[in-house]
């Protein structure tokens, strides 16, 4: 199994001197895919055909797996952009959170699929949902993995700048913890903060923005923050 998609947006924790990832988003393994019937079955392989068909037949467009995903869910997760179209068209819930509670819209932030996600904002998808187990939104998990166009997307959609999510973080503040100070993740802070993000919201340790930048050395974090005033 791939490490790296399995960590995909786990947030790091603190347990004593280690960082421990938590689990997060789930995608269909091979095992589960081999088992899809019917609109499962047809998003996952994007056939767009196939899915009008069963749905004209009056076929459910919000269908369960075994792990709560729709077929948009597992359109998503497949890239298969022409399956989302055809799902959304006929009625799929755009807004639909499966077991770990993702929707399509987190699904493509996390992956860094710009034109999926453009899809679904123009289908009427949401990016001001609260999504994950960690009470989160698309833009933080983004902001996470330094997904910056992915985050000029969500904020240009409207997404809550400043929510807070229950490790206490913003997205302006995963930007920089949960980064390692590239140049993605700090096109991303840039973002956040021309866009209007409270740079003066504290983690749960009372440790601003600027301050978790000064304290990793991350000097270009570090100047963005202060041109707007962060202290």
């Amino acid at each position: 199994m791939n490490l790296r998609r399995l960590l995909l947006h786990a947030p790091l924790v603190a347990m004593g001197w280690l960082l421990l990832p938590v689990m997060a988003q789930t995608p269909p393994a091979p095992a589960e895919t081999a088992r899809f019937t019917g609109l499962h079955a047809a998003a996952w392989q994007g056939d767009a055909a196939r899915i009008a068909q069963l749905l004209a037949g009056g076929a459910d467009a919000n269908p369960r797996d075994g792990h709560g995903r729709t077929p948009l869910h597992v359109a998503s997760f497949a890239k298969r952009r022409e399956a989302v179209r055809a799902l959304a068209q006929a009625g799929a819930d755009l807004g639909a959170l499966e077991n770990d509670r993702y929707d399509a819209v987190t699904i493509a932030a996390v992956a860094d699929d710009e034109d999926s996600l453009s899809l679904l904002l123009s289908l009427g998808a949401s990016a001001k949902l609260i999504t994950s187990r960690y009470d989160g939104t698309a833009l933080i998990a983004a902001a996470h993995l330094g997904h910056d166009g992915v985050v000029r997307q969500l904020i240009k959609a409207g997404a809550p700048l400043d929510h807070v999510n229950n490790l206490h973080w913003t997205a302006l503040i995963e930007a920089i913890v949960l980064g390692q100070g590239g140049q993605r993740h700090v096109a991303t802070v840039r973002s956040l903060v021309e866009a209007g993000a409270n740079t003066q919201l504290a983690d749960g340790q009372g440790a601003t923005p600027l301050t978790l930048a000064r304290s990793r050395g991350y000097q270009p974090m570090v100047q963005i923050l202060l041109q707007a005033g962060a202290r």
